[in-house]
């Protein structure tokens, strides 16, 4: 998996592409903590090239929406897949995280 991180306004946009898996969520936990320590308070993850998403990755997802939320700030999801779209919503974690159809939907909610 790799994660692409782009500044925007008040916060970034972080883009992990693949496999959200028990293997990659360290990388997108610190990813999120580093963000939040410069200074980020919205959070955006852009999920349109996250492929799959496990256990594991749900987990992580929720951490980064806490550490987010603790600091100030908040963490959005934008554009989840198919595969990522039925876990979020058979979780019902699809009501907690509300992810947002596009990066400037999530940007000016």
């Amino acid at each position: 998996m790799t994660i692409g991180i782009e500044p925007v306004e008040g916060g970034c946009v972080i883009s992990p592409q693949g496999r959200l898996t028990v293997v990659s969520t360290p990388e997108l936990r610190q990813a999120v903590a580093a963000r939040i320590e410069a200074g980020d308070r919205l959070i955006v993850v852009d999920l349109s090239g996250t492929t799959f998403v496990d256990s594991s990755g749900l987990g992580a997802l929720v951490s980064c929406l806490k550490s987010a939320r603790q600091a100030g700030g908040d963490l959005r999801l934008v554009a989840p897949t198919e595969q990522v779209s039925m876990v979020l919503r058979l979780t019902n974690l699809d009501r907690i995280l509300q992810p947002r159809a596009s990066v400037e939907e999530a940007l000016h909610d």
